[in-house]
């Protein structure tokens, strides 16, 4: 099923906290994919806000870059 476009603004959202987390630590994409056990390609399609992902998965990310919740599904 296709995304609206509220949904597709929260994948947007959620990617550049991805980005924006991860930068601010000085951690690559390839890094960040070897740590939550994804492909750099994965993490590069999450970014973008280009692909829909499990819940499993955002868990794996909160937990390889120690963030919180918060600003990982926050406004960015």
């Amino acid at each position: 099923m296709p995304l609206d476009a509220k949904q597709a603004t929260q994948l947007k959202r959620f990617g550049a906290n991805v980005r924006r987390e991860r930068l601010r630590r000085g951690v690559t994409q390839e890094k960040l994919g070897e740590s939550a056990e994804l492909n750099p390609r994965t993490i590069q399609k999450i970014e973008a806000g280009d692909t829909n992902i499990l819940v499993t998965t955002v868990i794996r990310i909160q937990r390889a870059l120690r963030c919180s919740w918060e600003r990982l599904l926050g406004k960015s």
